[in-house]
């Protein structure tokens, strides 16, 4: 009995004229529109891209790659959902439609989400005017896609009727739990993208922090390497690393030096104050300094101090060096030409209550021979 009632509704379902139109409009309406769809996507897109190239926008061209990487799958899944809307079903396939949307739409935004945050770290890491840690930016770009992909499976299952209440405090507790466990791991990882964001230093820069000197080598998950001075690699962990107090010399303008020297107390007070205009005439002409001041700074124990103050227009240490040098030279030559003696370190002895025995250096000179 129940086989021939099967048999009997197939053969009512064959010879049904309704249900054959209604797929064949289904088919033809889904196919038209999916064509309608592809084509408007592209239409849009190849005049995003056309004015992107007269403008040069970087946020053009992301925004094109997005429409160009639209599912095709899923278009033809929407292009079915509204075919449906122009034939009658069953009130019971409403609900079933309605989560379809929801289901095609959500997974196409969280698709289109995805594609954005990896161009645009693309495009930050080949951005030739800023040089980024590629470190940094791999770990925001995991961090933003795996935010874009858990919300979009909760608002699926809450779309489906799932109470996600505990699943979400779960994580929670669980999220809590394994930060404890890997605390220092994740502050040297946070740490690394603190100096992603912030930027103190970057790869090629001359850092000094405490008793460590040297240039960056390597921004990583964990650690910063330098190569110091020495040559040697200096490994530091990137959460104490950013508690120390940073110099950061590649970034340095320029250099303002400080610098003294000392005459002698047999200088004329005439000879003494034409000392500072001297030294003003040479540093004025020698290239990549600015001339501060140069003062008779003070009654030192053998000499008259001098204190000069100058900035070199060069972050180079090796500029500063030769600079330094050339100056150094212009003034022994200056005072050498006034006859002008350099300070230093005299000591006058005086010696009472008796007299000095004679010395003969001859007497004394032949004796020592004679030993010999």
């Amino acid at each position: 009995m129940e086989n021939w009632l099967s048999a009997e509704r197939l053969h009512l379902l064959f010879f049904n004229h309704t249900f054959w139109i209604n797929s064949l409009v289904v088919v033809l309406g889904t196919l038209i529109i999916w064509w309608l769809l592809h084509n408007i996507i592209r239409f849009v897109s190849n005049r995003i891209a056309h004015y992107s190239e007269q403008r040069h926008l970087r946020i053009t061209g992301i925004v094109v790659e997005i429409l160009r990487s639209t599912s095709q799958l899923l278009l033809l899944i929407f292009s079915l959902l509204i075919t449906l809307k122009f034939i009658d079903l069953p009130p019971s396939w409403s609900v079933a439609i309605a989560h379809g949307w929801f289901l095609a739409l959500i997974l196409q935004l969280t698709l289109w989400l995805d594609c954005g945050i990896r161009l645009w770290l693309h495009s930050l890491l080949r951005d030739p005017l800023h040089v980024r840690n590629p470190v940094t930016t791999v770990i925001l770009g995991i961090l933003l896609r795996m935010v874009v992909w858990v919300m979009m499976l909760l608002a699926i299952l809450s779309n489906m009727g799932i109470d996600i209440t505990a699943l979400v405090a779960s994580l929670g507790v669980g999220g809590i739990a394994i930060a404890l466990a890997i605390q220092t791991v994740l502050s040297d990882v946070f740490a690394s993208l603190a100096i992603g964001f912030d930027k103190p230093f970057e790869h090629g820069d001359f850092i000094v922090f405490g008793d460590i000197a040297g240039s960056i080598e390597h921004i990583g998950l964990k650690t910063t390497r330098l190569r110091s001075l020495g040559g040697e690699q200096i490994v530091c962990s990137n959460t104490i690393l950013l508690q120390q107090t940073i110099h950061n010399y590649k970034r340095m303008q320029q250099r303002r030096i400080v610098f003294k020297f000392g005459v002698h107390y047999d200088t004329p007070a005439e000879k003494v104050r034409q000392i500072g205009e001297q030294v003003k005439g040479i540093i004025e002409g020698v290239p990549n300094t600015r001339f501060d001041r140069a003062h008779f700074l003070a009654f030192d124990e053998s000499q008259l101090t001098f204190e000069v103050v100058y900035f070199v227009l060069s972050a180079d240490y090796n500029t500063y060096m030769d600079i330094q040098q050339e100056i150094n030279l212009q003034i022994m030559a200056a005072l050498e030409q006034q006859q002008i003696r350099f300070g230093f370190p005299m000591r006058h002895v005086t010696f009472t209550g008796g007299v000095l025995p004679r010395i003969n250096l001859a007497e004394d000179a032949s004796s020592t021979a004679a030993q010999h």
